[in-house]
């Protein structure tokens, strides 16, 4: 089953008076679906560079492909374009600020009380329970906001990533200031180096509080972050990664001794609660030993793991497999395991886990702009709300007025969430299913649920969102002005289907479209030329205004109401 087809049968009309499906009915899915590819690898491609294969690198890559931005990159060569998304970063993040208030229960001592409304909290610990979940939604809304206004630029997508890949539940974490921290160690580490980041991520407060490696002592060993450090960060669960049980266990003794200083959100080495024993490892690991050491240096005993953990050659297939499922496609044919995998995996090793020239080569290469990964892919939740919001370009409340700005932001986090993605809190330690559930991948994203929340998310934005008497709508008319010719019925609905759906459907269907929406039954083009232009000659007329709003509002709807529109 193909990803048009698997989206058919939700799409099925229902018969009359047949009950609604139970929220957790799931679409059976086989694993069919995986696509026979070309025997392509990581070949530089020499095809074409159209308005297809820019989209198709934009939506992987970044959050939609606006036309903008479709226009400006097909003035570069596809190189170009690969190296402008990978060296760009974003100089000037900001900070999530304080847009939440406290409840009088709140003790006055409590330091975000001295964090006025609209400045940053990121620099205060705070004990309070309130003020923590208000700065964790604003963590998550900070979040949200740089992946709607990122720059022409890889860096958001990667930050999803990572943030999956080393996955943590903010709302377990307790604290704003840890999942603020746990960020901003992905954003510096996120086009770096995979060890550097492992290692990093591995001393975080947030980590060290979700998998409880505070609490790990040498009287108390705790499994938790050892056994996820090789299971999932590492290297996986694969056929290759031949760690034992004791392997795990004698990790967790490496990492006894770490602690958190709650008032900075840091952690600290508390030699007294480590193992000081020696720690020798399975033949997977050629029987490593790591020499116990007393004191302040038994720090250095995770350094010694994370390079014999680093020199198995597992460690960057696996790797290469998560980008390559998060970034081309859920299935790994051993074509594509000894195509692709393998040349990404050698490269990244050799080059000392370097991630930016393994994506360089993944990006560049015949396969990834091979015919048969392109629009084969179901957009996450993320990928199809902030990809809608960018590709209309929705006005937003100016971001002076906070509170309502980020009141927005919450609106479309929430709807992301009840379609399964919850930014900043995926389901547990592994991250989504969709990245990792063999075979059926990107597909678990919907099912007759998810998809339902899916079109009321459009019927929502299509009638506008208020609050605080503000609204954010998708604007069809503005989007129509994007075009290359509004004036004419087919060459809009050309665009329209083109840059909404990165497809072309037939000739009959376009102008089945075109004659129910912008001709309203009507069989001449001019019907629709006529109301275009009198609109744009006489703009504030509500009459004028009126004809071309409707029709516009019926295309849309059309447009991301189809199969297409859920694929990138």
């Amino acid at each position: 089953m193909d990803r048009k087809a698997f989206l058919n049968t939700l799409l099925a009309p229902p018969l009359k008076k047949k009950p609604a499906p139970s929220p957790e009915q799931k679409i059976k899915i086989t694993d069919e679906d995986t696509p026979v590819f070309l025997r392509s690898g990581v070949t530089p491609y020499v095809g074409s560079w159209t308005d297809m294969e820019v989209m198709h690198l934009l939506k992987r890559l970044q959050f939609g492909a606006p036309r903008e931005e479709v226009e400006y990159f097909k003035t570069l060569t596809y190189t170009q374009a690969v190296d402008l998304l990978l060296n760009t970063v974003n100089a000037n993040p900001g900070l999530p600020i304080k847009v939440y208030s406290l409840p009088v229960t709140t003790p006055r001592t409590d330091g975000d009380w001295s964090v006025p409304e609209g400045k940053t909290w990121v620099n205060i610990q705070s004990a309070d329970g309130s003020a923590n979940g208000g700065r964790i939604a604003t963590c998550k809304g900070w979040w949200l906001d740089l992946m709607i206004n990122q720059p022409r630029s890889i860096e958001e997508k990667m930050m999803l990533f990572w943030a999956n890949h080393f996955s943590v539940e903010f709302d377990s974490i307790t604290y704003g200031t840890y999942a603020y921290r746990h960020l901003n160690t992905i954003r510096t580490h996120a086009l770096g180096n995979f060890k550097s980041l492992t290692k990093a991520i591995s001393l975080e407060a947030s980590m060290l509080s979700y998998l409880n490696g505070q609490y790990n002592t040498k009287t108390a060993p705790d499994e938790n972050y050892g056994r996820e450090l090789m299971e999932l960060f590492t290297l996986g669960k694969g056929p290759g990664s031949q760690y034992t049980e004791t392997d795990v266990q004698t990790a967790a003794k490496v990492l006894t001794g770490y602690r958190i200083t709650n008032a900075t959100s840091t952690y600290f080495f508390d030699s007294t609660k480590h193992d000081t024993t020696n720690k020798q490892f399975s033949t997977f690991f050629n029987s490593t030993i790591i020499t116990g050491v007393s004191g302040a240096g038994g720090a250095g005993e995770l350094d010694s793991m994370l390079d014999m953990i680093f020199q198995q050659n597992e460690v960057s297939k696996y790797l290469c497999r998560c980008l390559y499922r998060f970034f081309v496609y859920g299935n790994i044919s051993a074509d594509v395991e000894a195509n692709v995998i393998t040349p990404m995996a050698t490269l990244f090793k050799s080059g000392n886990y370097e991630v930016k020239p393994v994506l360089d080569l993944l990006f560049k290469s015949e396969h990834f702009f091979d015919v048969l990964t392109q629009g084969a892919m179901i957009k996450s939740p993320l990928d199809y709300i902030v990809g809608q919001i960018r590709e209309f370009k929705v006005r937003f409340p100016p971001a002076s007025n906070a509170i309502v700005y980020y009141k927005m932001l919450g609106f479309l986090i929430s709807n992301a969430s009840i379609q399964d993605q919850n930014l900043g809190d995926p389901p547990n330690v592994s991250g989504w299913p969709a990245y990792y559930q063999d075979p059926i991948f990107d597909k678990s994203w919907l099912n007759t649920d998810t998809y339902t929340k899916r079109l009321n998310h459009n019927l929502t934005m299509l009638a506008g969102y208020t609050n605080t008497n503000q609204k954010i709508q998708l604007d069809w008319i503005t989007l129509a002005r994007r075009m290359s010719n509004p004036s004419d019925p087919n060459m809009l609905v050309q665009d329209f289907v083109k840059y909404l759906l990165r497809t072309q459907l037939t000739q009959t269907t376009r102008d089945n479209i075109k004659t129910t929406t912008l001709l309203t039954g009507q069989t001449t083009d001019g019907y629709w030329t006529t109301a275009w232009n009198n609109y744009l000659a006489n703009p504030g007329n509500p009459t004028t205004l009126n004809d071309v709003n409707v029709r516009l509002s019926n295309l849309c709807k059309y447009i991301i109401n189809v199969e297409e529109y859920h694929l990138m």
